[in-house]
């Protein structure tokens, strides 16, 4: 088994490609180990000193760390990866294997048909190339004209994530709704 790693945006976090669907369809995100009951692989990989945070994609793996060199914890992430591959056990068990939002979305239903619009650029324009990052971006909620965005993996805590909100993804929704005023992360 070969993992790949990645630089992501986020200098205190990594992305890792073990080649192989991680959580297809869904992703999961993890930030503290006490959160980690339903993921084997999650719970392994806070055993590894420094790290802070897990985030899993449908085919990729983002670890923050915080504390610690990269050059020091990625042998022990590779490993612990590798291993749990190996022992094939699920990356999540049971029904939690679905993507979890942590939250009911918060829009008025008159503005469902604004929603859709939203929803869409995200899903088509926006969250493949958060993903590329090691990250993703999901709909949370939209009032008065502001859309409000979950950011996971390595987009929660990112110093250029207000760039990418305030400049890309705002930009590009106000292009294409003109209702949308402004873009905020819950």
């Amino acid at each position: 088994m070969f993992i790949q790693t990645e630089a992501t945006p986020n200098p205190a976090t990594l992305k890792f490609i073990p080649g192989q669907p991680v959580l297809p369809g869904a992703t999961r995100e993890y930030r503290i180990d006490t959160e980690t009951g339903d993921s084997p692989l999650a719970r392994k990989l806070f055993k590894v000193k420094g790290v802070s945070g897990v985030f899993l994609g449908q085919d990729f793996i983002t670890v923050t760390k915080s504390d610690g060199e990269w050059q020091h914890l990625k042998p022990a992430i590779l490993g612990t990866i590798m291993d749990h591959y190996l022992s094939g056990l699920p990356v999540v068990e049971g029904a939690a294997s679905a993507e979890t939002t942590g939250a009911a979305e918060d829009f008025d239903e008159a503005d469902s048909e604004i929603v859709g619009a939203i929803k869409s650029l995200l899903e088509t324009r926006v969250r493949p190339a958060v993903a590329q990052d090691g990250g993703d971006i999901t709909f949370h909620g939209f009032r008065e004209g502001v859309v409000y965005l979950n950011m996971k993996g390595s987009c929660a805590g990112c110093p250029s994530s207000t760039a990418t909100l305030k400049h890309g993804i705002e930009n590009l929704l106000r292009h294409f709704v003109p209702q949308v005023t402004e873009v905020r992360p819950v």
